[in-house]
């Protein structure tokens, strides 16, 4: 068997990737509220994605407020891909 990405089984980072691969893109703090993550840890978290290239974080303002946004690579999609895959045959589906 092909091992776990290790990147993708802490659930935190799990999650985004989740809902990342549905939604494309997402404030900081929609992934926030769906995640039920504290600030501090979804910051360690998606820092940790981006540095692996799976995201890219762009942050600016809107109007006078600050916006994080957060989108999904292709090396992310497939990197979720592969190890939905990995999943699938530890659970032998």
């Amino acid at each position: 068997m092909i091992p776990l990405n290790p990147l993708l089984t802490s659930p935190l980072r799990l999650g985004a990737m989740s809902l990342l691969i549905k939604v494309k893109s997402a404030s900081f703090k929609y992934l926030k509220e769906e995640l039920d993550a504290t600030q501090g840890n979804l910051s360690v978290q998606l820092k940790k994605l981006n540095e692996a290239e799976y995201i890219t974080i762009k942050k600016r303002f809107e109007g006078n407020y600050p916006l994080t946004e957060v989108e999904i690579t292709l090396h992310g999609i497939k990197a979720f891909e592969d190890h939905v895959v990995n999943l699938k045959s530890y659970l032998h589906l």
